[in-house]
Formats: structure tokens, sequence, C-alpha cells
């Protein structure tokens, strides 16, 4: 086993809720930290959620009360130095923004002990982007989840150059001692293994849509059918959230991807219709 017994989670979005919550199922000290009380409280609710997922999956455990009891055990906290204050293990979850991601770890750099390893759960950019904010590069690397993380339990850890091989095992065996399959990234890449398939699928997707070719529904059904996977790739967007597939997609300075961009910012986000969390997005949801 690893030394890690205390984990900070930072951000409770999608993602992030799942995190600490699937770490502090397996028996870990969860801190998770957001900006707002009102984060906090959405954070709880997403739990509520995950413990119900959890039951409905059969997941071990879960019938039994683990997945309910779970919920009480996570620490929510606004305040960024009492949440990191004796974390062995801080994983940021913040929202794919690079300098949201920079002044986060700037200011994390000033309250977290010495010993505490970072990791970011960036879907896209390079932990080499803003490691040197950290005030620990050797100490800092990215550790990225696939959503439904109790369910498609990759856990994809990429170093950089200056990252300590050291920290790298041991965050190795952290994804272990929480149920994931570790997937050992040798060398950095932009969207790891995962995104690095994924992204390009969706950016098809949306190229599709924009340019007028098929509308979402259709490209859907039309990936489902031929090739006989569960969901297309505006149904992807919709568990993802839109909010994320926006800042991802905003950033690419790609015509066709500040096309989509500028269609879900207006006729999405700007609505509520953030996906399947809200009850809409491509689709609506029950």
């Amino acid at each position: 086993m690893t030394n890690i017994r205390k984990v900070t989670v930072l951000g409770t979005g999608v993602l992030g809720s799942q995190i600490a919550f699937q770490t502090a199922y397996c028996g870990f000290e969860v801190t998770a930290y957001d900006i707002s009380d009102e984060a906090l409280a959405t954070a709880r609710k997403r739990f509520t959620g995950w413990a119900a997922a959890y039951r409905a999956d059969n997941y071990p455990g879960a019938a039994e009360g683990q997945a309910d009891a779970t919920i009480d055990k996570i620490k929510l906290t606004t305040d960024l130095a009492d949440a990191a204050a004796d974390a062995d293990l801080v994983i940021e979850a913040v929202p794919e923004v690079p300098e949201i991601k920079t002044s986060t770890y700037e200011k994390l750099a000033q309250v977290a002990p010495e010993h505490t390893i970072f990791a970011t759960n960036s879907s896209t950019l390079l932990p080499s982007s803003f490691m040197d904010a950290t005030g620990r590069p050797d100490k800092f690397l990215a550790l990225h989840f696939a959503n439904h993380i109790w369910r498609l339990n990759t856990a994809e850890v990429m170093g950089t150059d200056k990252t300590d091989p050291a920290v790298y095992d041991t965050v190795v065996e952290f994804a272990e001692e929480i149920k994931m399959v570790p997937i050992k990234v040798l060398k950095e890449q932009p969207g790891y293994v995962l995104n690095s398939l994924l992204v390009p699928f969706l950016n098809a997707g949306a190229g599709l849509l924009v340019g007028g070719v098929a509308d979402a529904e259709t490209i859907d059904k039309t990936w489902r059918i031929a090739t006989g996977a569960p969901l297309g790739p505006f149904q992807i967007f919709d568990v993802v959230g839109l909010n994320t597939a926006y800042n991802i997609t905003s950033a690419n300075p790609a015509p066709a991807a500040q096309a989509f961009a500028k269609l879900l910012k207006e006729e999405y986000i700007d609505k509520g219709k953030l996906g399947r969390e809200t009850g809409e997005g491509f689709y609506k949801y029950n």
C-alpha cells in the first residue's frame, strides 16, 4: 500500500465529484473543495446521485449500505487552506481553462504541506504547461479518469520530464487502491490515450453538425447502428457536460470548432441546457 491516506479533490463538478466519491468509497479520508457554498450544495446532490448509481449497478458493497454511508464521509469546504492542510494527495479537477488551473496551483502551493503530491485531472492540457505554478514539479503529474469512473475504471497516469519516478509509481499504486486500472502514459501527450482517440471523433461529429450535413440525432443514430457503439457523439457531449465541451472547443482556433463553440453557448449553455445533469442538452432526460 502507498502512504497516501488523506486525499483532497479540488472541484466538485461531474467528474470531480465522482473522484471524491470513489476515493472515499475505497476507504480514504476525502475532502472536496469548491469555490462557493452553492457549488458544495450541488456536490452533495451529486454524491446522492452517485450512491444511487452504485446501487443500480450492483457495485460491490453498495446494496449493503456502503454507497449511502460514503456520502457523509466526504468533508466539504470552500477554504483552500483547510482543504489542503494535511493532504497526502491533491487531485485537481477545476475547469479546463489554463488561467484557472495556473491560478489554483499558485494558491495551492502556498498552503499545501511539502510532502503533498499534486495531480491534475485535465483531459486535454499538458501538465508541463502549469507545473512551475505548483512549486513542486517533481511531485506533480496528471491523473485522468473517464466519466462514470466506478464502471469505466481507467486512470491514466502521465508525468512530465520533471516528475519523480517514485511519485509516478506511488500514484499508479493509488489508482489501483481505488479500484482503477492504471494506464501508464509513457510521455506527455495532449489528451493522453483516451481523449487522443475520443476528441477527434467528437470533433468530427461537431463538424458534421455545424456544416449542415446532418442533425445531431441522425449523426448519433448513424454511428450507433453502423458500429454497434452504445452512444453517438452528441450523447457523449451530454454525458461529459456542455460546459466542459465548450471550454475545450472554444480553445481550438479551427473555424468549425469556433462555430460549434458558438452554437453550444448561444443555443444550449446560455439557456441552461448543460447536458444530462440538467435534464437537457442535445437531448431531453428525465
